[in-house]
């Protein structure tokens, strides 16, 4: 073979689901074909005539407005235009980008057949199970001159399973490709056909009719072959068979100088009338084949109408084939596997420094040599040939859940989410962990660190293996049992993906992966991050945009992902990584320092995994928030559902650690929690994530009170403060940004202690990379906890988060009071540290009666149950206040904050 990538054989047919002009479905290309839609015709769809049924030429061609697709124009700078933005300098770069991305797609498209088949390569590469009774193993390093598989399966052997030599065993992109027959058990015969089928991927039982070869081809004579017929039998299918034996089979050429050079079509045509000139007679009319001579000429097979009759109404013989297919218990029977489920192994290279053996970089379970995983082969880090029996793989039982309006996510780490001090198991997480995440109120769990990562204290960041789940969690059946029942549970289930650099790990990674420097990352200093020492990937190489866009497919198909938060955008985005200063003008995003094919990797990977799956969420993790992130590919943007506002927990750890709590602006509270508002619904917000818990900060719960409660529990002035400022400051947070809210494992209850993973520094200690679920029983982290759940029952009932954005019409930095309405709620937030106000007015949008439905300060939330029940109904009164025609008095106490609901309007 010449290519892994299949020529295109059938034209491209335009895409009915794209919205997009530069869709790869219906992108023009130079060997395409266009077909009417007249002529061709669904038969499914086709009704017979009606005869009381009135049609006129006028009433066909009048079509519903809701059956015609809308119209969409591309314009590369259409969110700008959309804004009113005007920035000549940054337009010129999203029309440059946007013709580059148009020549991407046209790369792309000269080897695969679309978008699709390009992020397929899970597939065909890595080990795969082939129905011939062998294993195909296919490995991209174009560097290597020499390419072997070892593993416990054939000693370690760098010899005995290689690839051929030339293109019989590798292509002009430097794919690789090895097969590793099954084994005849002792006494078995071989396959009279090679290419004999087994049906041994599914079910255990099915497949195998116990008839010969000898009695399926009588069978096919008799009720298939007309007569006459028959005379071709052996040339359809024993020649065939022979001839691909002698190419392919195990003693076929080993290289070109082997392969004997075939004569033209039209000697063959001649020995073949030769041969044939004496056959008996058949009633079937002569066919013959004229070849004008031209190089590019498809021979004419010359028929009368009769044949082309015969031809047009026969039908292959599809199910005797299927009936040839054998199953899983003959091929148990008859042979062993080449390479046994759990075996391990590795890729071996020869390259011009010698001779290297790799982790394979498509391997779906890999063993890393760490402190915590020390069983591996010559102390060296090993995959896992993954294929359990069919009864034993899991089968998936539940759909995917609706994707809801708004995202209360659930930020996890498997690892920490035990209450033991050790590495918890997906198994574990499943039973203990998902049952308490619904009885939260949460709708999403979005895992990190679930992808396969050397070191356990990097959190899961420095991933060295994309497509193998953590071997210290489980096994990938465990991963997807998780999924499944978090799928059961009505739960989304999204991951934290790191495809903007990647572990500088040599032995397990993909750095200096077939021996050159630039076979997934860029050489020198651009493949380098500056800050962190990990490698930066090549997004304008093919064929490492065929690896990462084939990782998200495989993650949303094998494990039923249902979105992706990309994380540290700003790492690939530009050449800096990020680290440097943004002042806000435009032109700091179309510079020098901006990658281009950064930008065109991410808005392409949106445009794949949403025509993948319609209902997939992808979220941006950006600091530096790029111009356009959640904006359509159409108009320019990069396609995001969702964007980070990373400056809201920056904004509330700087607040508590280092101002006084009455010179808080309540200005600026308002401004970082809202972001910019042209995309604000876009905008997911948190008080607190896994930065502050796991990487080096301390969680709001620690800087409040975690210590106090710890060693000075007789300090309750600051208790309360610590309580009452963590529910104002998650309720706010939740309340007031878009339709998205994230909240880290542990700190729904107020989790007192930081997340510190074991390493050098701590002895490599556990006692704090865990979660102390038995503070749930103690009465002041249950109100806590309580207090959470309520606050996402309060979305669950009134449709908070997917209601338009407030209407924030009191900000009052002198009594540090903040008011707001969204839909028929109005939030009040008391931010003074003494101040209680009696009588304190805000406006209304409507006049009425308004209840209390949430208050942080009741004591069953560890509050100081100031309110009595006279205060939980109020009264508007026509008092002009906040600009709004109607207002509310309210008691508010210090440090305390209210959710009142329109209950009942008055109408004047």
């Amino acid at each position: 073979m010449s290519s892994l990538s299949l020529p295109t054989l059938l034209p491209f047919l335009p895409s009915l689901h794209s919205s997009s002009s530069h869709s790869f479905q219906s992108h023009n290309h130079q060997n395409q074909t266009t077909i009417s839609k007249n002529k061709w015709r669904c038969s499914a769809t086709e009704e017979p005539h009606r005869p009381n049924q009135i049609s006129t030429k006028k009433t066909n061609k009048k079509k519903s407005p809701s059956t015609e697709p809308p119209k969409v124009v591309v314009d590369p700078v259409g969110f700008l235009t959309k804004h009113s933005i005007t920035h000549k300098a940054f337009a010129q770069f999203l029309r440059e980008r946007h013709k580059a991305m148009k020549d991407r797609e046209d790369e792309i498209l000269n080897r695969f057949h679309n978008l699709m088949e390009f992020a397929s390569g899970y597939e065909l590469m890595g080990l795969h199970r082939n129905v011939h009774h062998r294993v195909d193993y296919m490995e991209w390093a174009p560097g290597a001159r020499y390419c072997a598989l070892v593993g416990d399966f054939n000693g370690w052997s760098p010899t005995e399973n290689s690839a051929r030599d030339g293109h019989f065993g590798h292509d002009d992109y430097g794919y690789w490709f090895i097969i590793l027959e099954d084994k005849l058990r002792e006494g078995e015969e071989p396959d009279e056909l090679y290419f004999q089928a087994y049906n041994c991927n599914e079910d255990y039982d099915k497949g195998d009719s116990g008839v010969t070869i000898e009695e399926l081809f009588k069978k096919m004579n008799d009720e298939y072959w007309e007569p006459g017929e028959d005379r071709y039998i052996k040339s359809r299918y024993s020649v065939p068979a022979k001839l691909y034996e002698q190419m392919f089979g195990p003693n076929g050429p080993q290289s070109f100088d082997e392969l004997e050079d075939l004569p033209d079509a039209e000697t063959r045509y001649k020995a073949w009338k030769e041969k044939h000139k004496d056959d008996p007679p058949s009633n079937l009319p002569s066919t013959h084949v004229i070849d004008s001579g031209k190089e590019y000429d498809i021979y004419n097979v010359i028929t009368g109408p009769e044949w082309r009759e015969k031809f047009q109404a026969k039908s292959p013989p599809l199910a005797y084939w299927l009936e040839m297919r054998k199953g899983r218990k003959a091929w148990l029977k008859k042979y062993e596997p080449g390479i046994p489920h759990g075996s391990k192994y590795r890729v071996y290279f020869n390259t011009p420094g010698g001779p290297l053996e790799r982790v394979p970089a498509w391997a779906t379970y890999v063993l890393p040599v760490s402190l915590f995983c020390l069983d591996v082969d010559g102390n060296q880090s090993v995959a896992v040939h993954w294929e359990p029996s069919p009864e034993d793989a899991h089968k998936w039982k539940n759909m995917r859940p609706k994707v809801p309006k708004s995202l209360r996510i659930y930020e996890c780490h498997i690892g920490i989410s035990g209450t033991d001090p050790k590495i918890s198991t997906f198994d574990e997480f499943r039973l203990k962990v998902l049952p308490h995440v619904k009885k939260a109120g949460y709708n999403v769990i979005q895992l990190i660190g679930v992808i396969e990562h050397k070191d356990y204290f990097t959190i899961g960041y420095r991933v060295t293996n994309l497509f193998a789940v953590s071997s210290r969690f489980g096994t990938p059946d465990d991963f997807k049992r998780l999924v499944d029942e978090a799928h059961g549970l009505g739960l989304l289930v999204f991951l934290d993906i790191v495809h903007s650099y990647s572990a500088a790990d040599e032995m397990v990674g993909l750095s200096l992966f077939d021996g050159s420097n630039d076979c997934y990352f860029h050489t020198g200093k651009r493949g380098h991050h500056k800050y962190w020492g990990t490698r930066m990937y090549k997004y304008g190489d093919i064929d490492v945009l065929h690896y990462l866009y084939s990782n998200l497919k495989w993650w949303v198909e094998e494990y039923q992902i249902d979105g992706f938060q990309f994380h540290s955008l700003s790492s690939m985005m530009y050449t800096h990584n990020g680290f440097a200063s943004f002042t806000g003008d435009l032109e700091e995003y179309c510079n020098q320092y901006v990658d281009k094919d950064a930008l065109i990797y991410l808005a392409m990977a949106n445009e794949m995994l949403h025509e993948l799956h319609p209902n997939i969420i992808t979220i941006a993790e950006d600091a530096t928030l790029y111009p356009g992130l959640c904006e359509p590919i159409y108009e320019g943007g990069l396609g995001f559902d969702y964007y980070v506002n990373l400056s809201t927990s920056e904004m509330w750890s700087s607040l508590l650690e280092n101002v006084p709590d009455k010179e808080w602006s309540m200005n600026k509270i308002v401004a970082t929690l809202t972001g910019n508002k042209q995309i604000a619904d876009k905008m997911l917000t948190y008080a607190e994530n896994h930065n502050q818990s796991i990487s080096g900060g301390r969680s709001l719960a620690e800087i409040l009170f975690g210590e106090i409660r710890e060693n000075s529990p007789s300090s309750d002035e600051i208790l309360i403060r610590g309580y009452s400022l963590y529910k104002m400051i998650k309720l706010i947070t939740f309340t007031i940004g878009g339709k998205a809210y994230l909240n880290f494992i542990g700190n729904e209850f107020g989790h007192p202690k930081r997340v510190e993973f074991p390493m050098a520094s701590n002895k490599f200690s556990f006692c704090l990379a865990n979660r102390r679920w038995d503070l749930l029983m103690d009465e002041v982290h249950s109100g806590l906890f309580s207090f959470d759940k309520d606050m996402m029952m309060l979305d669950e009932n009134e449709k908070i988060l997917s209601r338009r954005l407030p209407n924030i019409h009191h900000v009052n930095d002198s009594n540090m009071v903040i008011s707001y309405m969204r839909g028929p709620l109005l939030f009040i937030f008391n931010f003074h540290p003494t101040n209680t106000y009696e009588k304190y007015s805000v406006g209304t949008e409507e006049a009425g009666e308004y209840q209390i439905i949430l208050n942080t300060d009741e004591v069953k939330y560890a509050g100081q149950g100031h309110m009595k029940n006279e205060h939980y109904l109020q009264r508007t009164v026509m008092k002009r206040v906040d600009g709004l025609q109607n207002s509310l008095e309210v008691m508010l106490p210090s440090r305390s904050a209210q959710v009142y609901k329109l209950t009942r309007i008055f109408r004047l």
